[in-house]
């Protein structure tokens, strides 16, 4: 309607202007007075001064209107004065879009707001900062993990948090990590998480820190607990018997020794009694020293020599040391292993690791009265870098209680075991920056899943 209006008012002058050159033109060439050849001469130009005028003013508007746009000031407000005219409703288009406008700002406005209200809020310490390390939030979350009030750069944070500042600049998408500081003499546990973004084409880094110091706590406790449980119940497994016997040796040979009764007058069956108990005190006492030097041993692991190993090859090579036992639970394996596929590794304690699971599912087969017993051990590379092996058997699988045990220290489920093998797999595969995880179900079978960083 507007744009009708303006071109029905340029018509118009267009016209008037068109209808006074030809009055001037028909003028000119008669012999009318000079005067009013001149009057319409001056005519024509005004309304040549107007429609520029009209033309320019209105130009000079739609500029100023795209200036305020480009500027983001929606302040202006232009006058309407409710006449009908093209410039009226052109004033009116304007201040609606300008009010559209300030809605707009408003609602983002309130947006920003919430949104950094949440922010500010929330648990977790957040920090974003640019390429330069220049920071643009820091919550008071963040503030109060790191004792800090306020930095402008993420290199401040290394004046008192070296190692932090350090796994901050480091740290890429999705990755983690675990830094300890020190505040006010006491020393706290962060998880770090990391992602990178980019905003209007600028790159920009976002990591969440959370004190998890209280959360290792109560699992250092459960793992302290659980440790002590199951070593007091093999010792006292050991102990109390070796005790028990030692004790009515002990009676035996004092009540001997107080009726001044010769040792060639004791008989055989006290003999082979007492025999028997000295022999199941050396059993049980040798059984404690192999549990206390297993229990040593889990201490001293070696930090892996890393080099890349052809894990097929390494397969096979264990398949071959295992083959007697495989054969003599007559168990099928199936391999589906990547050719060429190569990891990082220390040979000798993968294979130890691996050893280890297969003996497991050779061990759950044996005693299971299933005809078909099968095996299938996968070795695939991950997408993203790493690989993961994994061992699966169609045993009987593992009750879910067991399973969440299986990788303390000395937990077992088999009668003769030891509990040992899979806790040292699982610090075996930590120190290799791996993990070592399995998942069970009754009457279908258990997997081992090995998996490996890049």
């Amino acid at each position: 309607m507007v744009y009708k209006s303006f071109r029905f008012q340029l018509t118009i002058r267009l016209g008037l202007l068109i209808l006074i050159m030809f009055l001037f033109t028909d003028l000119y060439y008669s012999e009318s007075y000079f005067f009013t050849k001149f009057l319409v001469f001056c005519l024509g130009l005004f309304q040549i001064w107007y429609l520029y005028h009209f033309l320019e003013k209105s130009n000079r508007e739609i500029v100023h209107f795209l200036e305020s746009i480009h500027y983001d000031d929606f302040t202006n407000t232009y006058p309407e004065k409710k006449t009908g005219s093209s410039r009226d409703l052109l004033y009116h288009e304007f201040n609606e879009i300008l009010k559209k406008f300030r809605e707009i700002r408003a609602d983002k406005e309130a947006q920003h707001q919430y949104l950094r209200t949440i922010v500010q809020h929330i648990g977790i310490g957040i920090i974003t900062f640019d390429s330069d390390g220049e920071v643009q939030i820091m919550n008071n979350a963040a503030k109060k993990l790191l004792g800090i009030k306020l930095i402008k750069n993420i290199k401040q944070i290394g004046r008192d948090h070296p190692a932090l500042q350090e796994s901050i600049t480091d740290l890429r998408t999705g990755g983690r990590d675990l830094v300890k500081i020190s505040k006010n003499d006491d020393e706290v546990q962060l998880a770090v998480y990391a992602i990178e973004l980019s905003l209007r084409g600028k790159p920009f880094k976002l990591i969440s820190i959370q004190n998890i110091q209280s959360e290792l706590e109560e699992k250092e406790m459960e793992a302290w607990q659980n440790l002590i449980r199951v070593l007091t119940h093999e010792i006292m497994n050991s102990v109390t018997p070796i005790s028990s016997l030692a004790a009515t040796v002990e009676t035996e040979l004092a009540e001997f020794l107080e009726n001044g009764m010769n040792i060639n007058q004791i008989k055989d069956d006290t003999i082979e009694d007492f025999y028997l108990s000295v022999k199941t005190i050396h059993n049980r006492s040798e059984s404690l020293i192999k549990f206390v030097s297993d229990f040593r041993n889990m201490t001293r692991i070696k930090l892996p020599n890393l080099e890349p190993t052809g894990v097929e090859d390494m397969i096979k090579h264990i398949l071959v040391l295992l083959k007697p036992d495989i054969e003599a639970s007559n168990i099928s394996v199936n391999c589906s292993v990547k050719p060429n596929l190569k990891i990082n590794i220390d040979r000798e304690q993968i294979e130890q690791v691996i050893i280890n699971v297969v003996k497991n599912a050779i061990q759950a087969l044996a005693s299971d009265d299933k005809q078909n017993k099968s095996m299938t051990i996968t070795a695939m590379p991950i997408e993203g870098g790493g690989a993961y092996i994994s061992v699966a058997d169609n045993g009987t699988g593992i009750e879910e209680e067991a399973l969440k045990k299986i990788f303390i220290p000395f937990f077992t489920t088999k009668k003769n075991g030891s509990g040992i093998g899979l806790s040292l797999s699982k610090q075996i595969m930590r120190k290799h920056g791996g993990n070592i995880t399995a998942k069970s179900q009754i009457g279908e079978g258990t997997e081992f899943l090995l998996k490996f960083a890049s």
